[in-house]
């Protein structure tokens, strides 16, 4: 008997050293946490369809508007605001390429009233044993793609996204700590000023 304890006890030992794993966070506590903040900053880094890796500012004001501001040498921009997206390349003379924003799966997060757990738009949830992982799309148009989300728990925080767009390619944003909360106007996310501004139109 005495043996039989001997052989267990390092066995023991080592499984509870092993962590346990983490509790997958629901889909009203993710939903809460995305309703919780009307605005938001952080530093985000980004890897692009090519494998090309940029830096920058990411600004949200929910609903419906988000700023993607580019370091250098990008210097490029990004803008949601007013129902439609509008991307500048600052080595173009041209106004921006725009499109509506409720054909890129950001919109989704973007909404006044995220519900993920009544909107029949997740296709996927689960615990990968650090994070929380959800993948959303919009249930009328699946063939817009959809943004597989990542959350940490404790508090619950957004820390990545992938969009996968219409074509299949894949855009990986990692998200630093967010201030949210914070006083962002109505500028940032004006599409026409930003136009005017760079004398574009």
């Amino acid at each position: 008997m005495m043996m039989k304890h001997l052989i267990l006890a390092p066995i023991l030992s080592l499984a509870l050293a092993v962590p346990a794993m983490a509790e997958k966070i629901s889909l009203a506590q993710i939903s809460n946490y995305l309703n919780s903040f009307q605005t938001a900053k952080g530093e985000f880094t980004q890897i692009n369809e090519d494998g090309s890796v940029t830096t920058g500012e990411i600004l949200i004001k929910r609903p419906g508007r988000v700023r993607f501001d580019y370091a250098p040498p990008d210097d490029s921009l990004v803008i949601a605001g007013g129902s439609q997206v509008a991307v500048f390349d600052p080595k173009s003379n041209v106004p921006p390429e725009q499109f509506p924003l409720s054909r890129t799966p950001l919109n989704l997060i973007l909404a006044r009233n995220v519900d993920f757990s009544r909107s029949n738009m997740v296709v996927a949830h689960r615990d990968d044993g650090t994070a929380t992982i959800v993948k959303v799309q919009d249930p009328q148009h699946p063939e817009y793609g959809n943004i597989q989300l990542k959350f940490t728990a404790n508090p619950v925080e957004l820390r990545q996204w992938i969009i996968t767009n219409d074509a299949g390619g894949q855009t990986t944003v990692i998200l630093g700590d967010l201030q949210k909360g914070v006083q962002i106007g109505a500028r940032p996310f004006n599409i026409p000023q930003e136009i005017q501004a760079r004398g574009l139109n």
